[in-house]
């Protein structure tokens, strides 16, 4: 089994795939403060409760964004599993020229999605990833990635909407029954889920103006569910995107 593996500034999120079948993912905290033996001790444990042999995993890859977990991972990867990791970046093979000003600075899992995005369409597509930070990234109808938009997360956004407004408390993220909000609560909702939604529909728009047609736009991240029925230019969501791309990226490589 391949096992992938995508570090975030929130969360770590790791696939089992058998050939292309993801079986298994997990998700857990990324924390700049766990060492390589809590995480190993954590993702053994994860395995067991879903009754998989660690015997059965014999390739890896990551990618990563966080730098401080990277060589921990890796080390966890060869204690547990006596296998070296690929790592996305510099000097691996993604299939995918990058249009990029200066390529390293991409973060690797924007390339990833990417790669997947472009594999599933055959065309011109736009991923957006609801994850710490709100990411659009574009990719010609080449194959190639062009570049594209990094905007505040809608946690991030919440989260400085709080802890600078005294009086406004602290609120779930969740669609609200109507625009108009009736109450605090309700108002400070509405402001995160619309303003969202008009934030992906007004760049997609201007997005696909510049890059000359009509791009697909495929979705996914944690709020993807939630924004995306309420957007009128995200045509799929796609929850399982960067492991995908880190599946496929590692059959290019192996």
């Amino acid at each position: 089994m391949l096992l992938v593996i995508d570090i975030g500034n929130t969360n770590i999120v790791y696939g089992l795939f058998d050939g292309d079948t993801l079986l298994h993912q997990f998700r857990v905290e990324s924390s700049r403060n766990k060492t390589s033996d809590e995480y190993a001790v954590a993702l053994v444990q994860l395995l067991a409760y879903n009754r998989v042999d660690t015997a059965r995993v014999s390739a890896a890859i990551i990618a990563s964004v966080v730098p401080s977990l990277t060589t921990p991972m890796i080390q966890v990867v060869k204690r547990t599993f006596g296998i070296e990791p690929m790592v996305v970046g510099p000097g691996l093979r993604t299939g995918m020229a990058i249009l990029y000003e200066n390529p390293h600075e991409v973060g690797a899992d924007r390339i990833v999605n990417a790669v997947a995005a472009y594999e599933r369409v055959k065309a011109s597509v736009i991923v957006v990833d609801f994850g710490t930070a709100t990411t659009f990234d574009c990719v010609t109808p080449k194959g190639e990635y062009l570049g594209g938009v990094i905007a505040p997360g809608v946690q991030i956004s919440a989260d400085a909407l709080f802890a600078r407004a005294a009086r406004l408390p602290r609120v779930e993220i969740s669609k609200p029954a109507k625009v108009v909000g009736r109450t605090t609560t309700h108002s400070i909702q509405s402001g995160l889920v619309y303003g969202y939604v008009g934030l992906v529909d007004g760049l997609v728009d201007r997005l696909r103006d510049e890059m000359g047609g009509r791009s697909a736009v495929i979705a996914t991240g944690g709020l993807a569910t939630m924004i995306a029925p309420l957007s009128r230019t995200i045509e799929i969501v796609d929850d399982v995107l960067t492991l995908t791309g880190l599946r496929l990226i590692y059959g290019r490589n192996a």
